[in-house]
């Protein structure tokens, strides 16, 4: 496996340095920001789909609409990333996000069910910048602190996510005040929380990673590259390993959702409180982001595949213990653990396989694929966990979701026979 740095191709590393510790800064408080605006919204979401459509039944539009709005946004922002830098695409894709916002709040104002999932749907591409972000703080990085710095922005989206939901009590009061309708009041902070990290994105991002990415590899080559013209999934179909990681993060993602989306109907159905369902899912968050440093820092010492096997197991063990003792509280709450714990380390060394298996002009194109698969494999993963667990129960749920890790397992352990796994040929300092 290539899992020491390379030598740097500039004289440029200390300017790099710096400019990563400050790029790192910046994404850090965007993040923390735009996860603010989401956590303060989407279960609001489904509570105030529940109430325009007048049926429970519409409520987990609110969630599906946000994931297919991140998806629809995942290429489009890549492009721009592409063409214009980090700092543009993460700004206009917090300003979507803003607009969002806005028009949740009009749809309730209008009555209309179609314009809230309308508004929904913009707002997933503030997930779709929360998930480019961390591609972002990987441009500059040298090979040897890839996964850190890509996990440290994905952990501090946590912050803003737990932050969010505590502003339904003080949204519900701010709406109130400014006559607008019950459930509309925290969209308010999501607004006002978008349009923040929209600033800082713009003046925070100086220089622009990608773009001094671009400028350090021009300097070093004695020549600029050519922007890449090829789309990402023309990259996939001819870069095996770059293919490879785009696959585990999507699969790990489907196996995480489906099992994740229904187990409060699970543990609810076994007569368990609100409460315990609420600890349960914190638990399985916290599993999710609060190691994500420590995997981030284990990819970067013991190689991306390696970790990447270590999240398979994790969620191959998480399966198995849904699947055997499924009627047990505390076995479901351990089964989550694992299953934060498999996602976090699987797409963390993933992620930093994305960026260091294709050229610096076509990284972009590659990553906005791999969010859209991400979340075209979350949103197929949840849509079709209900009718397996209707069909075979949480216990079958497990046990289909063990297909899935053994398409990843089977697939690494192929490319170390053939040895395309011994090497990431663009894995240079920068």
């Amino acid at each position: 496996m290539h899992d020491q740095p390379s030598t740097p191709a500039t004289g440029s590393q200390a300017p790099a340095h710096l400019s990563q510790r400050r790029v790192l800064a910046v994404l850090v408080a965007g993040q923390i920001l735009g996860g603010i605006g989401m956590g303060a919204t989407l279960s609001l979401g489904a509570l105030l789909a529940a109430a325009l459509s007048g049926s429970p039944a519409w409520s987990g539009m609110a969630a599906t609409m946000s994931t297919l709005g991140a998806a629809a946004a995942a290429v489009p922002l890549a492009r721009l990333a592409q063409a214009r830098g980090r700092r543009v695409s993460l700004s206009v894709g917090a300003l979507v996000s803003a607009a969002g916002a806005v028009t949740a709040v009009s749809s309730a104002v209008a009555g209309i069910f179609p314009i809230l999932l309308a508004g929904l749907a913009l707002l997933g591409a503030g997930s779709a910048v929360s998930l480019q972000a961390r591609f972002a703080a990987a441009d500059l990085s040298t090979p040897g602190s890839r996964g850190r710095d890509l996990s440290i922005v994905l952990w501090s989206t946590t912050i803003g996510a737990v932050l969010g939901p505590n502003l339904f009590g003080p949204g519900e009061v701010l709406g109130s005040s400014l006559g607008l309708p019950p459930l509309t009041g925290a969209f308010v902070f999501s607004l006002a929380a978008q349009l923040a990290a929209a600033a800082v994105y713009l003046t925070g991002l100086r220089p622009d990673p990608l773009l001094e990415l671009k400028r350090l590899r021009a300097a070093g080559a004695g020549d600029a590259s050519p922007a890449s013209k090829r789309s990402g999934f023309r990259i996939l179909r001819t870069n095996a390993q770059a293919r490879y990681a785009v696959a585990v993060i999507a699969l790990s993602h489907a196996v995480m959702v489906a099992l994740m989306s229904m187990t409060p109907v699970h543990l609810s159905s076994h007569g368990a409180s609100i409460s315990l369902v609420g600890f349960t899912i914190s638990l399985h968050i916290a599993g999710m982001y609060a190691l994500s440093p420590v995997f981030g820092w284990l990819s970067d010492r013991a190689g991306r595949h390696r970790v990447i096997l270590l999240g398979q197991g994790l969620l191959l063990a998480a399966l198995i213990v849904a699947g055997t003792a499924a009627d047990s509280g505390a076995a479901v709450t351990v089964s989550l653990v694992l299953l934060g714990l498999g996602w976090s380390a699987s797409v963390v060394s993933a992620s930093a396989l994305v960026s260091e298996a294709v050229e610096v002009p076509e990284r972009p194109a590659v990553q906005g694929v791999s969010d859209l698969g991400m979340n075209a494999a979350g949103a197929a993963g949840g849509a079709l966990a209900g009718p397996v667990l209707t069909a075979v129960g949480y216990s079958g749920l497990g046990y289909a979701a063990v297909l899935l890790v053994a398409v990843i397992l089977a697939w690494t352990a192929a490319g170390a026979r053939s040895g395309t796994r011994t090497h990431t040929p663009f894995d240079t300092a920068f």
